[in-house]
């Protein structure tokens, strides 16, 4: 086990990995974060939900996503009669893990209705958000069309007829594989990717107020869902303000195809088990959602949702290539000593472990702040409009770095498709493309969300809250940081310097990430746990919001101290902890 459990020996001489562990059991982070965010009659109902989640990501679910992988799905364009069928055929292990996610788990329905593991109450997002994280760590690819379906829901709650969502939500929330209805979100073209504006699918109404969508969408991921959400030119006006939000069913209500042509399924590096493909709509029946006027504005609630559920599953993954790294490094022998008492092996862990642990405060932080604006607070809702980009943009980035890094301590076994970091690499570079790039993310949440939005302000404010009951040994530098990162912020978006947008994202992400840090730590402590998280801030401030010398060794004692008791598994008191800040 990565910490507090029995070392994995070497096998043949070949460093463990962690297959077959409980992937809940073996970081205790995801555990100590919920007591902090969850009330604790929840947090004990779903502690033995999370137990066996983390039972199937070390075990069933990982050997089913691997074979899934190496299947990846067909396109049989028509029967055997020459009919359209548009028919997507999954590997039998990929339907497997959907009655894990969708229905055992209940993934996509949890945050919508009562019931879903035994529950009373619809589950709130931290809780969700959990879930998926323990899913990311043996699944990334079918977490894109749980995420789609769920998100679909919440687009309909929010803004479709009454019949529609009479219609479909039983259908989008249900944990039966004989009901339940997965969904999609097709938007891309090939002249209009991140460019939304330029979209040229057509949407013409009829007589019967349905309308007809010709045109073609260039990368349609979940390919063969049941359902889309669909943007469409539905009035003369250009950009963005001539767009419709259109719901396109697969099957029309006599249960004959609708008309569209998925032409073929792509050819992709990663998420090899989930169906993308192209999509040519030829005359398809679909219903209006909301305000014909308004489809992008409905439509970027779905973004944003999913682009926070990209940051969730790189956090998830990047868990998983910790977790792998340290029992590599643990069980592995070299020149007649474990990998682990190497330096630049320990100092390799920590580098994945510092962004590792970043991702997962911030996205708890995030599906927080989404549960207190989903309950009308005006404020909460400015901070997630400017956190959600920030952990889309800088964890998935991560994500790449840190797996890659991961590699690395395997060696070169971390290489070979035997094992799990090649698959989670493949993977990890999606997350800083779809939802948007980098670059794109970056400037929503700098030109949009702190310059236009105003939500800087509230983002701090959050923040600095947390900051209260922290001693000011910690609070203080953090505090400092975060204005700083603030000031920066202000001025990129009043500078309109594009350039710059991700610096000063960059900047908001680590500073706001040390601040939770100590009140994590802090708040741990007082409950008579482990402080540990405080020393992570130190490194934050040292390694991604100071200048350094590239020369020079720098103070290393303070750091080793932090290493050691990390990968030692030694808790800290608040006391010791605030020492090595």
């Amino acid at each position: 086990m990565p910490e507090g459990g029995s070392v994995l020996r070497d096998r043949h001489g070949v460093a463990p990995d962690a297959v077959g562990l409980n992937l809940y059991r073996a970081d205790a982070a995801l555990a100590t974060l919920l007591d902090l965010h969850l009330a604790p009659g929840l947090r004990a109902h779903l502690e033995p939900h999370l137990d066996a989640l983390g039972e199937l990501a070390g075990g069933e679910l990982d050997a089913l996503a691997r074979a899934a992988d190496r299947n990846p799905p067909e396109l049989a364009p028509r029967d055997r009669f020459g009919a359209t069928a548009n028919e997507v055929r999954h590997h039998p292990a990929y339907a497997a893990m959907q009655r894990i996610g969708l229905g055992r788990f209940g993934l996509a329905a949890m945050t919508h209705r009562a019931g879903v593991l035994g529950w009373p109450e619809p589950l709130p997002a931290v809780a969700k958000y959990a879930f998926q994280y323990l899913f990311a760590q043996a699944e990334f690819g079918l977490l894109c069309p749980i995420s789609m379906t769920d998100t679909m829901a919440k687009v309909l709650r929010l803004y479709a007829s009454p019949e529609i969502r009479e219609r479909w939500l039983p259908l989008l929330t249900s944990q039966d594989p004989e009901t339940w209805a997965s969904g999609a979100m097709f938007m891309t073209e090939r002249q209009a990717g991140s460019d939304v504006g330029a979209i040229e699918t057509v949407a013409a109404r009829q007589p019967d107020g349905t309308w007809r969508l010709s045109g073609e969408k260039w990368f349609c991921s979940n390919a063969g869902a049941d359902a889309a959400l669909v943007l469409a030119r539905a009035t003369g006006a250009p950009g963005t303000r001539g767009l419709g939000l259109f719901l396109l069913p697969r099957l029309l209500e006599d249960g004959t195809p609708n008309r569209y042509r998925i032409v073929r399924l792509k050819d992709k590096l990663g998420t090899r088990d989930m169906a993308s493909g192209e999509i040519v709509l030829e005359g398809a029946t679909a219903y209006l959602v909301g305000d014909v006027t308004r489809g992008f504005a409905q439509m970027a609630t779905m973004v944003n949702l999913s682009r926070l559920s990209n940051g969730v599953r790189s956090a998830g993954m990047m868990r998983r290539a910790l977790i792998e790294a340290t029992v590599a490094a643990q069980g592995r022998i070299a020149f007649g000593r474990g990998a682990i008492a190497f330096p630049a092996v320990r100092r390799t862990l920590m580098k994945i472990r510092l962004p590792a642990e970043e991702a997962l405060s911030f996205a708890l932080f995030c599906a927080c702040t989404m549960d207190r604006a989903d309950a009308g607070d005006e404020r909460a809702a400015r901070v997630l409009r400017l956190a959600t980009p920030l952990l889309k943009f800088r964890a998935c980035r991560d994500a790449r770095t840190a797996i890659g890094d991961a590699m690395e301590v395997r060696g070169g076994n971390g290489y070979i498709e035997d094992f799990v970091e090649p698959r989670l690499l493949r993977d990890a570079h999606l997350g800083s493309i779809w939802e948007g790039t980098s670059a794109v993310v970056a400037e929503d949440a700098i030109r949009r969300a702190v310059g236009r939005g105003n939500c800087l302000p509230d983002f701090v404010a959050a923040l600095t809250g947390h900051l209260a009951d922290v001693p000011l040994a910690a609070a203080g530098p953090v505090a400092e940081a975060l204005n700083r990162a603030a000031r920066f912020a202000e001025e990129v978006a009043e500078s309109g310097d594009e350039a710059l947008y991700r610096q000063a994202a960059s900047g908001l992400y680590h500073a706001a990430c040390a601040a939770l840090f100590v009140w994590e730590g802090a708040a741990l402590a007082a409950r008579g746990g482990d402080a540990r998280r405080v020393t992570l801030a130190r490194l934050v401030l040292d390694h991604r919001l100071a200048a350094r010398d590239p020369l020079a060794a720098g103070d290393r004692a303070d750091e080793a101290a932090i290493t050691d008791a990390w990968l030692g598994g030694i808790p800290l008191s608040l006391e010791d902890a605030l020492d090595l800040m």
